[in-house]
């Protein structure tokens, strides 16, 4: 036979395009228009229809940057349109689309003239039945459209000015489309999602396949028996001449998709929180009408922090959803307050996402979501599994792991083993996108790429328009019918994610393990980008742990009120600031400009709270006491409690030594050179020296910055071969501080004014270096880095309760991707018996190499901590001003040093003035031990819960007593309800612990 299988294809695109397409609306007529056009910010809807409208043109340029257009659409649908049984009325409205990109461009949301949401105008979806205006023949409702510019710029990272309304413009962005009555031929449109399949379908077959030319043939015979001139009247025999090959069943064998309609949301990045609001309200709207429609359609929703949105500024939508979720249809997942970042939030911020987003679902639909749900976050800390365990969740799902530049994840489904040993039950979707179209392509990838063939039978499909929400739409659920027992096509189900990991568990015995984290090869610049964010988010998590402490101290101490309330507004804010685009300084300028605000906030109201609460343990005097928030003893002051500080330690001593600086407090020795370079650090316990030969600490260096794509999230490799070594200094002095000794150094970076002050307390462990920048770069990163002489072939990095460990070395190309890595308050390098951490206030960027030196033989160790980037998408002015960044520098330190230091250094002394002492609520005989947080319970019954984790890595036994009348200690979960946990002995007012190693606890105590 002769091969005529192109000329076929070619002539059904065009017939695709050239006559079913039009034949789906065959008959329109335009809407009369009137509009409103805000001033400002969105305004409420009753607000908006209150408001006078004046005609508009059909056509018109409109859509200033951010702007909101109201407008009025009114006619009458023609006479016999609608009739026939095949045929529905349709209102299709096209703000200016273009055919790309649901969620990146204009949206809009339709109103009915009584307030209450219809749905949503999307560019794939711009359609509105007649029958959900409830007003017959006639049409007279209102559209909502956002004029949010498209800062995807076709993803070229080129800068922009629109991410700002300052510097946004006022040029139109959009001009309006047809907006029309038209009728929806039901047959034809039937047969456009039936070709939709085959012709997908068979392209991905092999040619060898006889299915590829039954399929092929069969549409041949659509086009043969179709009318080109009468499309609508010929329809029906098109689909008959389809019938069958769409009623092939599927291989027995054929792979098993769990499709859920799913919307990634992104809650912020590049449009701001404000709009976010209305694209949940937009999405959600659209997947309420798809379930009127179709009941099989289940939509899996994450993030408690949206529909707590939604039960605020569309109360309406919030109860249709209610009654979504008691039919199983809308199903939260997830249990967290947003989709955070995993890599930075500290234990306790993650433990609140959690307790917070946990707490919202069982109180607002009575469900207890059992998967944590991070599709698109930017790698996985290792502490994740005990974490989600320890909410009461069972299953993990990710996506963002197939980004991987480099090395791909050996399963699909497997036990993820964290830190302290618990394993959690992952899945990671094959089909490599949690936005899914159900196309043929996506389907095809799924079954090819999915590594666990033989032992597993199903994966998830998440499916449905997100990052920019929209959502999943009617043709979506049209390919999932046609693809449910469909030849040469995996198999697809409708349903939900418990539904695919009840199954999945089920059936998958014996699962492999990954250990430790999923590290993610890309967007490694997020740990460092937008410090001002980062900075204000280690500040609010350590506001928050003394706030807590000091009011349940007060609490129990003094009979305080406990503002249990305010706390959880203020946790909120900074958990939705935990966003994975705002706290990794991936979104626009709008975007942190509102994050540091809502810091600034959060800072203020808590240092108010925490105030209020010293005065009522204290009392009113004069007296100088130290509020030690710290889980280990400051100045004389125990652990947790408040008393008058010690100032035992003699002043530094200084010297000069050749234009430099030698500083000494009895407990170390640095030398500071006249370029202002640490060039000698010693602890004297030890004598030894920390400094490699020849080398230095403090050196700033700067780097080029030209990643190859998706610059404020990506540092790429080859920017190593460009640096700048900052060795000269413009001057360097010395100053007194009390008994503190400090090295300043002027010197630049590029064009950026940088002052560091070298500062060395009386009876302090560490070297203390504060780095003001003036920061004017461009495309450049500054690092910070120390030279060690230490042979370590591991780095440990702090992470959420605990710390992870990371090769040096660079054998596989699994560590030679790890160049640049996350650490929270500190890093840690050592050899059997000695090591130094260097801890940070406000950094998580960090990177550690090593080399042998030829002239001794000896190893050196360097450690850089990343302290400013200058990325030029999504915020062309990303970090440009101001900064302050602090790090210290603990020679001959242990792990359990650097768990201390990275304490030290973010909980700064608070010194008030009162009448009294406070003892701590608890004491720990062990500070392997380490108390993360003190608060009352949530259920306002007075308790207290203490959370505590096993911080060195090691076996640890001690003793948690408490220092009030207890009448009993439970262990629970972290949303407070009792839970078994191993290694725990309950005693009246105490308990007796042997911990594994970073094992977490959270221990209740009834007062």
């Amino acid at each position: 036979m002769h091969d005529d299988r192109r000329l076929t294809e070619v002539r059904l695109d065009r017939f695709l395009r050239e006559r079913i397409i039009p034949a789906v609306y065959p008959r329109r007529v335009p809407l009369t228009l009137s509009s409103w056009d805000v001033a400002g910010e969105p305004v409420p809807v009753q607000d908006a229809l209150r408001q006078t409208f004046v005609p508009q043109d059909q056509g018109a340029a409109w859509g200033q940057p951010w702007s909101t257009k109201w407008l009025r659409l009114q006619g009458e649908v023609p006479d016999s349109w609608g009739s026939r049984a095949d045929t529905a009325v349709e209102i299709l409205v096209d703000l200016g689309f273009s055919g790309d990109l649901p969620g990146f461009q204009c949206e809009g949301t339709a109103w009915r003239a009584d307030g209450s949401v219809i749905k949503a105008i999307s560019p794939r979806n711009q359609y509105i039945p007649l029958k959900l205006l409830g007003s017959g023949m006639s049409v007279d409702f209102y559209v909502e459209a956002a004029a949010n510019p498209d800062l995807s710029q076709g993803w070229t990272f080129a800068a922009t000015p629109y991410g700002d309304k300052a510097t946004a413009g006022t040029e139109p962005q959009y001009r309006l489309g047809p907006i029309v009555i038209a009728e929806l031929n039901q047959a034809v449109w039937e047969l456009h999602q039936d070709i939709a399949t085959l012709s997908g379908l068979m392209h991905e077959l092999p040619m060898e396949l006889p299915r590829r030319h039954e399929i092929l043939r069969a549409l041949e015979r659509m086009l043969d028996v179709m009318d080109p001139d009468d499309v609508p009247g010929t329809a029906a025999d098109g689909r008959a001449a389809l019938a069958e090959v769409l009623a092939r069943p599927a291989y027995a064998s054929a792979h098993q998709l769990v499709a859920t309609g799913h919307a990634h949301i992104d809650s912020a990045w590049l449009w701001p929180v404000r709009e976010t609001i209305r694209k949940c309200a937009r999405t959600f709207s659209n997947v309420v009408a798809l379930m009127d429609e179709d009941p099989s359609f289940v939509f899996s929703c994450s993030s408690a922090q949206q529909l707590a949105w939604i039960k605020e500024y569309y109360p309406e939508l919030f109860g249709r959803i209610r009654e979504k979720v008691k039919t199983g249809q809308f199903v939260p997942v997830g249990g967290m307050w947003v989709e955070s970042d995993s890599n930075m939030p500290g234990g306790e911020a993650m433990a609140r996402q959690f307790l917070e987003g946990k707490s919202f679902f069982l109180a607002e639909f009575g469900v207890e979501c059992q998967e944590a749900w991070l599709p698109d976050t930017f790698g996985y800390s290792a502490a994740l599994p005990q974490i989600v365990k320890a909410a009461g969740s069972r299953w993990f799902l990710t996506q963002k792991i197939s980004w991987n530049q480099v090395n791909r994840m050996p399963h699909h489904t497997f036990h993820w083993e964290g830190i302290d040993g618990t394993r959690l039950f992952t899945h990671f979707p094959p089909v490599d996108t949690y936005s899914s179209e159900i196309s043929a392509r996506e389907l095809a990838h799924a079954e090819r790429n999915y590594r666990d063939h033989g032992r597993g039978t199903m994966s998830l499909l998440p499916f449905g328009y997100g990052d920019g929400g929209g959502g999943p739409t009617r043709e979506m659920l049209a390919a999932a019918q046609r693809n449910a027992d469909l030849e040469g096509s995996p198999k697809v189900r409708l349903g939900s994610a418990a539904e695919f990991f009840a199954g999945a568990e089920e059936e998958y015995q014996g699962l492999p393990v990954w250990v430790g984290e999923m590290y993610l090869e890309l967007h490694r610049g997020t740990y460092t980008s937008q410090a001002n964010t980062k900075r204000g988010n280690r500040r609010s998590e350590h506001l928050l742990r003394e706030a807590e402490l000091w009011c349940a101290t007060a609490a129990i101490r003094a009979g305080a009120a406990y503002p249990a309330a305010e706390l959880k507004r203020l946790w909120r804010l900074v958990l939705l600031q935990q966003f994975h685009d705002i706290l990794p300084g991936s979104s626009i300028a709008w975007v942190h400009q509102d994050a540091e605000r809502n810091y600034d906030a959060v800072a203020r109201e808590l240092e108010a709270i925490t105030a209020a609460a010293a005065v009522a343990v204290l009392g009113e005097g004069e007296q100088e006491f130290l509020l030690n928030a710290a889980p280990h003893p400051r100045r004389g002051v125990p652990a947790l409690a408040a008393a008058t500080p010690v100032n035992a330690a003699a002043p530094v001593q200084s010297t000069d030594a050749d234009g430099g600086h030698v500083l000494d407090n009895g407990i170390i020795r640095a030398v500071v050179n006249a370029d202002g370079l640490l060039v000698s650090l010693r602890d004297h316990a030890s004598g030894r020296e920390a400094i490699a030969p020849g080398e230095f600490g403090n050196l700033l260096e700067l780097h080029r910055d030209t990643p190859n794509e998706w610059d404020a999230w990506d540092i790429d490799a080859f920017y190593r071969r460009n640096v700048t070594p900052l060795t000269e200094a413009r001057s360097v002095t010395l100053e007194r501080d009390g008994g503190a000794a400090v090295v300043v150094v002027e010197r630049l970076a590029g064009t950026s004014a940088v002052t560091q002050r070298i500062r060395l307390e009386p009876g302090a462990p560490s070297l203390a270096i504060s780095t003001a920048v003036d920061w004017q770069e461009r495309e450049k990163l500054l690092k910070l880095g120390f030279a060690l002489d230490v042979r370590a072939d591991r780095s440990a990095s702090e992470t959420q309760f605990g710390h992870v460990f990371r090769p040096t070395h660079l054998n596989t190309s699994w560590e030679a991707a790890k160049f640049e890595i996350c650490a929270h308050r500190w890093i840690h390098v050592a050899e059997p018996g000695y090591g130094v951490a260097v801890s940070n206030a406000a950094s998580y960027g960090h990177d550690v190499t090593r080399k042998i030196r030829a002239d001794d033989g000896g190893t050196t160790t360097t450690v850089r901590v990343s302290l400013l980037r200058a990325p030029k998408f999504p915020d062309p002015d990303a970090d440009r001003g101001r900064h302050e960044l602090t790090v210290t520098v603990r020679p001959g330190a242990s792990i359990a040093d650097a768990v201390e230091e990275g304490y030290r250094t973010n909980l700064a002394p608070r010194v008030v003035r009162g009448a009294r002492g406070a003892e701590p609520l608890f004491t720990v005989s062990n500070p392997a031990l380490v108390i993360e947080a003190v608060k009352l319970a949530e259920d306002g019954s007075g308790d207290v819960i203490v959370r505590l984790y096993e911080s060195l890595g090691e076996r640890s036994a001690g003793t948690v007593l408490a220092q009030f009348a207890a009448t009993g200690v439970r262990t629970v979960d972290l949303l407070e309800r009792p839970a078994d946990a191993p290694g725990v002995t309950i005693q009246d007012g105490s308990a007796e612990l042997v911990l594994r190693p970073f094992q977490l606890l959270t221990l209740r105590f009834q007062r």
